[in-house]
């Protein structure tokens, strides 16, 4: 079915959308998630075949992730170090990182399979659908409702707030970026088990077009939700029209996305 195609396309960027959320809030833009995502995607095949078991895989994965990120984000917190330069630089570093560890432990650079690392679509798309609305009505609900979310909610603009009130700022935003980490690195889990293999560079901007539908959504969930679906169904679009119009240069298809959120961009800075 077209729409639960499309639904299931979206998951990633609207886990990472969430992320990039999170730490908007904070005041603290995750900048690494793209680089998180592919990071994430390698450690799930990494895991899952040393371990035999995906599941495994994927609770590894998350640990490894969202503990690096943590560590990074004190070390930032405890230097007062730029933390848009910071995170510019770990994002390259988790860019880096795959293709290191793939070539140490697996001698390949290019696309990594094995017969431990394979899944039923159909099944992939069940789990990836209901987990994600799982996990984003409960990150909804924690950052409207709860008085932590509201902590968080108001860490990048009202600081002083906060420690009128006793609450470490920083504590804060050491938590919106571990939870950026989170949901970066189980978006990352997905697309691996999606294609069952570790593909190079298997964000495809993902992270990027994250940080663009929550500057687009101005912070409102359902504006938000609507920028990533649009840019889901251009990326869903470009993924297959080759198969009906093969003359397309394949520059073009790729570029596509990329182009649609340009020009959103534009016709919201017109508005």
């Amino acid at each position: 079915m077209p729409l639960l195609n499309m639904i299931f396309f979206s998951c990633p960027l609207l886990l990472c959308a969430m992320g990039a959320l999170y730490s908007d809030y904070a005041g603290i833009l995750a900048i690494f998630l793209e680089g998180l995502i592919s990071f994430a995607a390698y450690f799930m095949f990494s895991f899952s075949v040393m371990t035999g078991f995906a599941l495994w895989g994927f609770l590894l994965t998350i640990l490894l992730s969202v503990g690096l990120v943590l560590i990074f984000a004190v070390i930032i917190e405890r230097l007062h170090a730029n933390s848009f330069i910071a995170a510019t630089a770990i994002n390259l570093l988790f860019t880096a990182l795959p293709s290191f560890f793939a070539v140490t432990q697996f001698n390949n650079r290019g696309v990594l399979t094995s017969p431990a690392f394979s899944f039923d679509i159909t099944q992939i798309k069940i789990i990836t659908i209901l987990l994600t609305t799982v996990i984003l009505v409960t990150a909804f609900i924690f950052l409207l409702k709860t008085r932590r979310g509201l902590y968080l909610r108001i860490t990048g603009s009202d600081a002083e707030v906060l420690l009128a009130k006793g609450v470490n700022p920083v504590f804060c935003r050491i938590q919106a970026w571990g939870a950026a980490a989170f949901f970066a690195s189980i978006a990352g889990c997905f697309l691996s088990m999606r294609v069952s293999s570790f593909v190079p560079g298997i964000s495809s901007g993902r992270g990027w077009m994250a940080l663009a539908a929550v500057y687009l959504g101005k912070k409102n969930p359902l504006r938000i939700t609507i920028s990533v679906l649009i840019f889901c169904a251009a990326d869903f679009f470009a993924a297959s029209i080759q198969n009906y119009l093969p003359a397309i240069p394949t520059s073009v298809v790729l570029s596509l996305p990329y182009l649609v959120i340009l020009g959103v961009i534009a016709l919201e800075r017109k508005d």
